[in-house]
């Protein structure tokens, strides 16, 4: 498990030290699953915190639910667009700036995100859920049961990638590709070295020549249902120019992946340290829906989205001037004990779970947020089923990232109960 350096342990810790000095762009704090303390201090004493000098620049933190919604409100202020920087904490910038309709304002957002959303629709949900629960419950049988494995690699992993294989009708054989990719565009952090930040754009241009040959493909043929055909059969997207089509291919498999992956390993994480809210849906699986929302918020699955001020405005009170930008911490946002009482507990009877920010807020929601949910609660009705109780048998290992907030190894084990 990762570890802090002394200073930052004890300022995580007992809540001490400078304002000044926290960083919570440091991935280490998520390493060591220390941002807790952290966040909770910056609610209390500074929601909307300037760190002048973090790896990635200057940039402000904002971290309460009323804020962090009062600037995705505001896209005509707080821009997403790529050509101010993107939208996580990292400016993305040279051969990294790769378009996408996520890091993009209205109306070019809108008209790409309109190509994408028929697939994410409540009759292709309905088509989707009989091969979710099929391929779900084939791989939950593959389990063993009272031996200790690694639940992200034999459950998180290959459920979201299959599962992104067959939105994009991807080659089956090369799915663990999907997997790579997702990692790789995940890490932001790798930009910071120029060796593997020169590693990632070349990924990034041999995911497009894999992509490219489908493209080809699949514009010769009728147009289908699956991600790819919509995309090369449109307007707005059959065209974009390369940096345009790694991007937006970079959305969708990271939306598509490591979101609903580690969500899926923060289940049953939170499931191991709130045991009773297991019991609930032992004693009654009909909680399994109600119950995921609440799953998403505990998890968090992106730790943060960044906006870009393009006027001179403020943030609770606070001014903020054109150019500076603006990291809203969604992981601190669903901890705001103002809007989720005791929040640090799961709860799957909890009323207002909606109100997460996982899925962001406004105009640039996840797209794919109703499929993040349907994956969630297969798992958890199959697992139920089967009468499977999952244990946390060592300590988890944190990803070393500040933008996706997840797992590399989660050791446990499966009971019957």
């Amino acid at each position: 498990m990762a570890t802090l350096s002394p200073e930052l342990d004890r300022q995580t810790r007992d809540h001490h030290g400078p304002l000044s000095a926290i960083d919570t762009s440091d991935a280490m704090i998520y390493a060591a699953d220390a941002w807790r303390p952290m966040f909770a201090r910056l609610r209390a004493e500074a929601p909307v915190h300037f760190q002048p000098d973090s790896p990635f620049g200057g940039f402000w933190s904002v971290s309460r639910h009323a804020d962090i919604q009062a600037v995705e409100a505001r896209p005509d202020i707080f821009s997403s667009d790529m050509k101010y920087g993107g939208i996580t904490v990292l400016d993305q910038v040279g051969e990294i700036n790769r378009p996408q309709f996520i890091a993009a304002d209205r109306p070019y957002h809108g008209e790409q995100r309109r190509v994408i959303a028929p697939a994410f629709g409540p009759s292709e949900m309905a088509k989707m859920a009989e091969a979710i629960r099929l391929r779900t419950a084939q791989l939950l049988d593959t389990l063993p049961i009272g031996e200790e494995f690694n639940w992200v690699e034999r459950v998180s992993i290959p459920l979201t990638t299959d599962m992104l294989a067959i939105l994009f009708d991807f080659p089956w054989a090369d799915r663990h590709l999907l997997t790579f990719w997702s990692d790789i565009a995940g890490d932001i952090e790798a930009a910071l070295n120029p060796e593997t930040a020169a590693q990632t754009v070349q990924h990034g241009r041999d995911m497009l020549a894999y992509f490219d040959r489908l493209f080809a493909e699949r514009k010769a043929l009728p147009p289908t249902t699956d991600l790819i055909s919509m995309m090369v059969h449109s307007e707005s997207m059959g065209n974009m120019p390369d940096q345009e089509r790694i991007g937006n291919l970079i959305l969708l498999i990271v939306g598509g992946n490591d979101t609903t992956r580690n969500t899926m390993s923060g289940a049953v994480a939170a499931f191991d340290r709130y045991q009773d809210q297991w019991q609930k849906l032992i004693a009654d699986p009909g909680k399994v829906a109600g119950a995921v929302p609440e799953i998403i918020r505990w998890q968090t699955p992106l730790a943060h989205m960044r906006r870009t001020c393009v006027a001179d405005s403020e943030i609770a009170g606070q001014p903020v001037k054109k150019g500076d930008k603006i990291v809203m911490w969604y992981l601190s946002g669903n901890r705001d004990e103002s809007v989720f009482p005791d929040a640090e507990r799961l709860d799957i009877e909890r009323p207002n779970a909606r109100r997460h920010l996982a899925f962001g807020f406004g105009v640039h929601r996840c797209v794919g947020a109703r499929l993040a949910e349907l994956q969630i609660q297969i798992l958890l009705e199959e697992m139920l089923k089967r009468q499977m109780t999952v244990r946390i048998t060592g300590t988890p290992v944190h990803v070393v990232q500040c933008f996706v907030h997840g797992y590399s190894d989660l050791p446990a084990t499966i009971e019957r109960h």
